[in-house]
């Protein structure tokens, strides 16, 4: 059976969330396929708010098997944590798998990661301090541990010994601080998370193909999005795995044939956490409108978003990069007190105009927008379900979107809620 990809088009905080939760009700399996903590997704259903960090979001649907792919890296302190939160809610979570070859977060990841940002100083890349970059070097650099060695706790002894010889020499010598007591960590893995996590962890990768081969739909959901990717995003202000629809096969363990179906998920507008480029950035009203209308403070870190116009640029190298098969527009009621709202077709740089993404960083840097504006709608849609029953000057906004693009969008979200999570446009 075809599998379906949901990927971020944008910096993240898209929405992917909300609309996997939609379209979860058609699937059997929902896959996590890279990333780690240092991305939420907020799903709200009806009153109840639910802000998953690692938990794919099909675990709402009591019908969904969810997966946490090989992909994803994982501190199981805080997956323990949501998991509790989850059950305090009603939530049954014993349905959840975790792939036996997703890499752990150890204190040495936090703690190299806290202090290897802080001795950046202003060439900081913004990232979360979660460990989540380290854990991710020591997988390629092949002296990670991963959660199977938790079934073994001779091997993960002899492989954390090995790797506190390293860890510990380079925060003693290069940053001058404490090492980490080795026997602390093998009590808390082994003794406290080992025996909560083994009954979740399988072969994610022979289930989920049984998964294909019995014809049962297959949903894979990723972290962060297209312009954080490690190869694609704007380096070095990326994250440490491939978010994009190639890294799902990869984080899940399924061939490019299977997947049929790429839904590329992009704000009305465009939100960035951190640092790094972002042509159309706002620095007026207009910003902090859409940071108070929109909520732009980051699920896990609390910390506030960058917001700018929608890019259509950007949109366009994402279609490239993920095959994207149509789009999912999300948070247009956020504009409805909006005079004007605009499009950014092309970028300026250096006196030339192109609607392509420069190759080099530097040119990324220093573009300048060149927009489309339209009327604003100045009223409230929260509660049209329809794509046709919207004001005419919102329709011609989603549009002029799919034509610049050239897929369709097929999902408009109108508020926050499950119930408001899309219009669908037929």
């Amino acid at each position: 059976m075809p599998a379906t990809v949901v990927v971020g088009t944008q910096w993240g905080d898209e929405g992917k969330g909300k609309i996997t939760d939609l379209l979860a009700s058609q699937m059997d399996v929902v896959v996590r396929y890279q990333g780690g903590h240092n991305a939420g997704h907020t799903i709200v259903v009806e009153d109840e708010t639910f802000a998953l960090q690692l938990v794919p979001s099909g675990i709402l649907y009591p019908h969904i098997t969810p997966i946490i792919g090989n992909g994803v890296v994982i501190e199981p302190s805080v997956l323990l944590e949501e998991l509790g939160v989850l059950e305090s809610k009603n939530i049954d979570t014993s349905r959840l798998k975790i792939s036996s070859n997703s890499h752990l977060i150890l204190p040495f990841h936090l703690e190299i990661d806290r202090i290897t940002e802080r001795y950046l100083g202003k060439n900081k890349l913004g990232t979360t301090k979660r460990g989540i970059g380290p854990s991710y070097a020591d997988k390629a650099t092949r002296i990670g541990l991963r959660v199977q060695d938790l079934l073994d706790p001779k091997i993960f002894k002899t492989k954390l010994e090995s790797m506190a010889k390293e860890k510990n020499a380079i925060l003693t010598r290069v940053y001058n601080q404490l090492p980490i007591d080795t026997e602390e960590i093998l009590h808390k893995f082994l003794d406290v998370y080992a025996p909560k996590i083994s009954p979740m962890i399988c072969d994610s990768v022979d289930f989920i193909h049984d998964c294909l081969n019995k014809n049962q739909n297959i949903l894979l959901e990723g972290a962060q999005a297209t312009f954080l990717d490690l190869d694609h995003g704007t380096y070095p202000y990326v994250t440490s795995s491939n978010p994009t629809a190639g890294g799902a096969c990869v984080g899940s363990g399924i061939g490019p044939m299977h997947i049929t179906r790429v839904i590329g998920i992009a704000k009305s507008y465009v939100t960035r956490v951190g640092s790094g480029p972002f042509p159309t950035e706002l620095f007026d009203t207009t910003s902090e409108l859409l940071v108070q209308r929109g909520h732009e403070y980051g699920t896990n870190t609390g910390r506030k978003r960058r917001c700018g116009w929608l890019d259509t640029v950007m949109l366009k190298h994402a279609l490239r990069l993920n095959s994207l098969s149509e789009l999912a527009i999300t948070k247009l009621d956020v504009l409805d007190e909006l005079e004007t709202v605009k499009i950014c077709t092309k970028y300026e740089i250096n006196g030339e105009f192109t609607d392509k993404m420069p190759y080099h960083q530097s040119d990324l840097h220093h573009v300048k927008p060149v927009y489309e504006a339209f009327i604003g709608w100045k009223t409230p849609i929260s509660e049209i379900e329809d794509f046709e029953d919207l004001p005419i000057e919102a329709k011609n906004y989603i549009n002029r979107i799919s034509e610049i693009i050239g897929i369709p969008v097929n999902y408009i979200g109108v508020g926050p809620k499950r119930s408001q999570v899309a219009v669908i446009s037929n």
